[in-house]
């Protein structure tokens, strides 16, 4: 039997305790990973996995996998920021708590030492005293080292707990059997091990305070949505718990306040600010028949409205559930961390024992050898490894949603870096997206208004944006012919079926003319010149007329195209539309390569055919004919004004129907992987040099382990520099 495709999986999320290190991550995931049908990902920075199982598979398999790698799980049945922030903040409460214990209990143990670096070596504390500040710091306040230690021991791994715990244990051991034995001659090192349990804890509280802002942006969005809404029951308005509104009822907006749910407008004009969805600071004018959306702000004028969406499905839940599986999804580009984070620890016990075994034979002595290799343990942590790229994915993906960009996963946000070429539809991505007819042209002897009757009833029904035009156009003259029967719609060509009374056709010239039919080409010439788009209208085998159709350009589409082409992203537009009406949009908006009358099945043959000359192509589409296209690309954009279909098929969605949304995603996602690349050249630098001047004795244990807190700290403090990103940058 087959294993069933990504398609077919369910995906469960873990929250994992335990994790010291991306040691752990990568213990855990293999774990996960051994049972059968299984495909999981860990992220040290969200302290989340998430796991593809066969459907019917239980969770309990995959948190038994869990806690026999050494960690705890738990399942979450649904997304709750607001309770992953109370549960963030309880524990650097207590992180913060036993930090300030261990610095009060540490501080005269560093006042020793620092008198030992005048040259004095005289004990400024009795050795029993000493002894009695360390042992809670090292037993008590660092019991979280053994614990971590044990578990990933029992387990079959080793984590940053284990070289934490065999340093300071080395030191304080060493110093204790010292102390207790009398041996007056020997240095003692109590301040070497209360110092470092002390700064991985600062390292540790620094750190949880950084990531806690990396994930901010699911908080703010969160916070956004109204706690109640005042909902029109029985003729009166109450105020109920936005939880409470259901499908259906009608509430109403005062101005200034927010929208509970996703609604339509029935009563009242305003302008609302949609920028927590789309990153657009103007507002947008609302009024009956209009689209509203939760957390949104309304302006300066009353709103009465319907609720459509309400709860997991308004497009606020959207977002927030996009936004949390983006940032706990894995970027290809940290395969490289995780399979050294598998082998680092081992790798560090074995330069520990031979830099011991090294001095002790070299020096003679055990106690510089102890120091040097307790240094070695210390040093070497693979916290930054670890933090390196899933910090800069959550506030990168974060900052993407507050500017209206969804992403789908890390490794789209990946390969949006590496796009060398754009590919573009014509209608709704560089236009406006609302075509017009401005021409109605009847033969001899055929009244406009009876052309555009017959081309209202066939295309009464069609989604298409070019029935659309023909049926506002119509409404505007007072027709409303009833619907056409047997109709039957040729993709990229046109439709037909029997209206008023014959069998009619309305599509393409060129399709006309393949049915026999012959058409005034000058005229035809003539208004695709000016950028119209011209369908003709045949009654049986009788042309009746032609529509002359124009979609304005969108006012932004030549910045954004000027944008792509300073960041060396070459643009192709592909259209179904006739050559001379994509010849003057390409023109307007600057774009030298398009193609014109490629039918939405030929497309993605396009895109393959761009791909195959070893190009990384991304497309931009909004319609349904655009998924097949979406699906081929290496990066799929989708406009969310756009169709079901294309968003389902894109690896971003773009809240902003506007072509400089998708520069943006460019710009953010190349910001991005520049900070990956930063954090993992730190972290594998860190420890590149930081390992080997431990060994040689250049570095002191309490030295080694401020570098050790350090240098998380610097990792996610550099991710957060992402925060500073602004669209149109």
């Amino acid at each position: 039997m087959s294993a069933p495709s990504r398609a077919e999986q369910e995906v469960i999320e873990l929250r994992i305790d335990g994790m010291t290190c991306a040691a752990c991550a990568a213990r855990i995931e293999k774990s996960l990973n051994r049972l059968p049908g299984v495909s999981a990902g860990v992220n040290l920075a969200t302290e989340r996995a998430r796991v593809r199982v066969a459907p019917g598979q239980h969770a309990r398999s995959l948190i038994e996998a869990v806690e026999r790698a050494g960690y705890g799980a738990e399942v979450i049945s649904r997304p709750d920021p607001a309770a992953d922030k109370a549960r963030r903040e309880a524990q650097y409460q207590r992180e913060r708590r036993l930090f300030w214990l261990a610095a009060a209990l540490s501080l005269p143990l560093a006042a020793q030492m620092l008198w030992m670096l005048t040259g004095e070596h005289a004990d400024v504390l009795p050795r029993w005293l000493q002894l009695a500040l360390a042992t809670p710091v090292q037993l008590w306040i660092g019991r979280r080292f053994y614990v971590g230690a044990w578990h990933a021991l029992r387990g079959g791994g080793a984590n940053m707990d284990v070289l934490i715990a065999l340093g300071t244990s080395a030191a304080y051991v060493f110093s204790a059997a010292v102390t207790l034995l009398g041996l007056h001659d020997q240095h003692v090192y109590f301040e070497a091990s209360t110092a470092i349990i002390t700064l991985v804890l600062l390292g540790k509280l620094l750190e949880a305070r950084a990531r806690g802002r990396a994930s901010s942006a699911l908080e703010e969005l969160l916070g956004l949505q109204p706690a109640t809404a005042q909902v029109e029951r029985a003729g009166q308005l109450l105020d109920v718990d936005v939880s409470e509104v259901a499908v259906g009822d009608v509430f109403l907006v005062r101005p200034g306040e927010r929208i509970p749910v996703d609604a339509e407008v029935l009563e009242g004009r305003s302008s609302v600010d949609e920028s927590m969805l789309t990153g657009e600071s103007l507002p947008v004018a609302k009024e009956p028949h209009a689209r509203v959306f939760a957390a949104t702000l309304n302006g300066t004028g009353a709103l009465k409205c319907r609720a459509l969406r309400v709860g997991a499905q308004t497009q606020l839940a959207e977002i927030i559930r996009l936004l949390g599986a983006a940032q706990g999804s894995k970027a290809p580009i940290q395969r490289l961390a995780d399979r050294m984070s598998g082998i680092f620890v081992p790798i560090v016990l074995a330069i520990a024992l031979a830099t011991l075994a090294g001095w002790w034979l070299v020096a003679g002595a055990f106690t510089p050898a102890l120091i040097n290799a307790v240094a070695v343990l210390v040093i070497a942590c693979p916290c930054a490894l670890g933090l390196a790229t899933p910090t800069a994915i959550m506030v990168g993906t974060g900052r993407a949603a507050q500017s209206g960009i969804l992403v789908r996963d890390a490794a789209a946000l990946e390969r949006a870096e590496k796009i060398e070429t754009l590919v573009v539809d014509k209608t709704g991505t560089l236009t406006q997206g609302r075509p017009e007819v401005i021409d109605v042209v009847p033969v001899s002897g055929v009244e406009e208004r009876e052309l555009l009757s017959l081309a209202a009833s066939l295309e009464r029904g069609s989604e298409h944006p070019l029935a659309s035009a023909v049926l506002r156009k119509a409404a505007a003259l007072g027709l409303a012919p009833p619907a056409a029967s047997a109709v039957r719609a040729y993709p990229g060509r046109g439709i037909e079926g029997n209206g008023q009374g014959r069998s009619a056709a309305l599509g393409t010239v060129s399709w006309m003319q393949e049915r026999g039919l012959s058409v005034d080409a000058e005229r035809v010439d003539d208004m695709a010149r000016q950028g119209k788009t011209v369908v003709a209208l045949a009654q049986g085998t009788r042309l009746m007329g032609y529509l002359g159709i124009a979609d304005r350009l969108r006012e932004s589409t030549p910045a954004a195209v000027a944008r792509l082409h300073a960041a060396g992203v070459g643009l192709v537009m592909l259209t179904g539309d006739n050559a001379a009406a994509a010849q003057a949009i390409a023109a307007q908006a600057g774009i030298a390569r398009w193609k014109a009358g490629v039918l939405p099945q030929h497309k993605a043959a396009e895109i393959e055919r761009l791909k195959a000359a070893g190009r990384c192509v991304g497309m931009a589409g909004d319609g349904i004919n655009d998924a097949p296209a979406l699906a081929a690309a290496d990066v799929s954009f989708a406009f969310a004004s756009g169709s079901d279909i294309a968003i389902e098929a894109a690896d971003i969605t773009l809240m902003r129907n506007d072509l400089a949304s998708a520069a943006d995603a460019i710009s953010l996602s190349r910001a991005t992987l520049s900070r990956i690349r930063q954090n993992l050249f730190f972290a594998f630098a860190y420890n590149a040099l930081g390992i080997p001047l431990a060994a040689l004795g250049w570095l002191s244990p309490v030295i080694a382990g401020a570098a050790m807190a350090l240098s998380s700290v610097s990792v996610v403090s550099n991710s957060l520099l992402l925060r500073r990103w602004k669209p149109g940058s």
